[in-house]
């Protein structure tokens, strides 16, 4: 998987790649060249005493020193460059990948593993390539190259460099083995933590309430403590390597000193040709061990890229049609024909055999005990997520020959869980409108009943929101999300359950402010209070995910059991 992706992600930057390699092949030659420059000025030049020799050679051992210098700079530029775009394309691809994700994909990963995957896991596979970049691909030019110069200076000592690179590859292949899993259990462990996280910052006050601070200190501990062990036996095999890969080294130094002394003192070998060789023995085992250190990096990389191109890998369920019904404008007439909907994996399917039908101008309310399948249906006729039996149509089209980004844009959503992003009241009003104007924002604050306590910020519209609006209260953040989508003006309207935070005649002056805004619209409103839905043109009963009773809040009362018990229980909440 990690060869595939980088194929794919390097493809843009195959020319700079092709330069990073010549680049390098320069700087590793230039090397290379110096031991025996070296060897020459001691045999050659000192042993003859020929200083005009020392001279000259020293001068070009001068010039492959500034080459190589040069050489090696462009080419970590370039690296660190080929890198940095990687990351950056990357994190865009699955940024973008999973923007494409309908409910079901999302609740198949997690928002904890997405963040993971999208920065820690991209971050292992830019680092591995800028090191390979850098370091792998001179070592194997660094190896074959010494050996094959070491060679000429001297054939009798090259057993010693078979030896010494056997051993060397034998005891680092041994120790990668054994980093594989710890690897892939280090990157699982960290969507753990950042799971536990999440939870812990985003249910703070939940926390406290319920004085559970020592529990979730005791839970994040247990799995910090985890990912600390994993990350200790990493460092002991981490802290083996280095010393093995220094002792190997110098005990092959002795060795070539040794046995090359006593050459030396034979005559088969001089002095200059011995420093020349030890310096050659010493790049060989170098570059394996640069090349030992970027190959310690490929398992853990490896189990990112695997987690990477899951991401990628994995089709959206929503898919946008090959050839997209297009439509001029929409007047907004929403209908569902016997319709299913099933999680994978499901028992039994959540919505079944579920028919409505409702117009502009009119509003239809769709009630239901817990479980009964009101937000499920809800989030179908959007498309983020796709029936599995029947069919939702918006003007007699169905919903999945449309392209997805057409329908949005004439779908105004309040979810269940009002969300607002960091920044100001205005950005996030004008987030399905960016063109609106300081007084249509004002208006669609009067209409959701937010003007006045906007109005009391001291900047107004600049007032700014906190992630997920957490600088204001819960029935502000509902308004505030009411108004988001009010500014976008859509011929169709979806409430989730989206006046729960309301009081009574906040949400009564509310849905009385909307009646004229959304005359020429479909109003879709899902809720759990009746008060909130008395005045609708129609009302769905929903029961275990059927429709079991459809018509006025009158007529449903006569002869809707199911509707006329949910109205009972709440007459006997309001007066107990």
């Amino acid at each position: 998987m990690l060869i595939r992706l980088l194929r794919r992600q390097l493809r843009p930057y195959l020319g700079l790649v092709l330069v990073v390699l010549a680049l390098q092949l320069v700087a590793t030659v230039a090397s290379l060249w110096l031991p025996t420059l070296n060897a020459d000025i001691i045999d050659l030049g000192i042993a003859r005493g020929d200083t005009a020799y020392i001279w000259r050679v020293g001068g070009v051992m001068l010039g492959a020193s500034a080459l190589q210098v040069v050489a090696q700079i462009s080419a970590v530029w370039g690296a660190a460059r080929i890198a940095m775009g990687l990351g950056r394309d990357l994190r865009a691809g699955v940024f973008d990948h999973v923007l494409s994700f309908s409910t079901r994909e999302m609740g198949q990963f997690g928002a904890p593993t997405l963040i993971t995957r999208s920065t820690n896991d991209v971050q292992q596979v830019q680092m591995l390539t800028f090191m390979s970049l850098v370091m792998l691909v001179a070592a194997p030019i660094t190896g074959v190259g010494g050996v094959i110069m070491a060679v000429r200076q001297d054939v009798g000592l090259s057993w010693l460099i078979a030896v010494a690179v056997t051993v060397l590859l034998a005891g680092m292949g041994l120790v990668i083995a054994r980093m594989v899993p710890l690897f892939r259990a280090q990157q699982t462990m960290l969507d753990s933590i950042n799971r536990v996280l999440r939870e812990q910052i985003s249910g703070i006050r939940v926390v406290r309430a319920f004085t559970r601070e020592a529990d979730e200190r005791a839970r994040f501990d247990r799995t910090n403590t985890e990912l600390t062990g994993v990350g200790l036996k990493v460092g002991d095999l981490m802290a083996l390597m280095f010393p093995f890969v220094m002792l190997v080294m110098n005990l092959s130094s002795v060795g070539v000193i040794w046995f090359g002394a006593q050459r030396v003192e034979s005559g088969a070998m001089q002095v200059g040709a011995l420093t020349a060789y030890i310096s050659y023995l010493i790049q060989i085992l170098m570059s394996i061990m640069m090349a030992t250190m970027v190959a310690t990096m490929i398992p853990r990389a490896s189990v990112s890229a695997e987690r990477i191109g899951a991401v990628l890998d994995t089709a959206t369920s929503v898919v946008t049609p090959a050839a997209p019904v297009q439509v001029g404008s929409l007047r907004g007439i929403v209908e569902l024909r016997e319709v299913d909907f099933a999680y994978p994996g499901a028992e039994a399917p959540v919505l079944h055999d579920v028919s409505l039908a409702a117009r502009p101008g009119t509003t239809t309310a769709i009630v239901g005990g817990t479980g009964s399948g009101k937000s499920t249906l809800l989030r179908l006729l959007p498309r983020l997520a796709d029936v599995t039996g029947g069919q939702v149509l918006v003007d007699g089209v169905d919903v999945r020959d449309l392209a997805p980004a057409d329908l949005w844009s004439r779908v105004g959503l309040v979810p269940q869980r009002p969300y607002l992003f960091s920044g100001t009241v205005a950005t996030n009003l004008r987030f399905g409108h960016p063109e609106a104007t300081d007084e249509q924002l004002w208006e669609a604050l009067r209409v959701a009943q937010a003007q006045d306590f906007v109005g009391a910020f001291a900047e107004g519209l600049d007032h700014p929101i906190a992630q997920g609006g957490t600088n204001v209260s819960g029935g502000q953040r509902q308004r505030l999300c009411i108004a988001r989508a009010l500014v976008a003006k859509p011929e169709i309207y979806l409430f989730d359950d989206s006046f729960s935070a309301l009081d009574l005649a906040t949400d009564a002056r509310l849905r009385a402010a909307l009646r004229p805004i959304t005359t020429r619209s479909t109003v879709i409103v899902v809720a759990q209070r009746i008060s909130t839905i008395v005045d609708a043109e129609q009302i769905v009963v929903l029961d275990a995910g059927r429709v079991v009773g459809v018509g006025t809040h009158d007529e449903l009362l006569a002869t809707n059991e199911t509707y006329a018990e949910i109205a009972r229980s709440q007459e006997q909440g309001v007066a107990a």
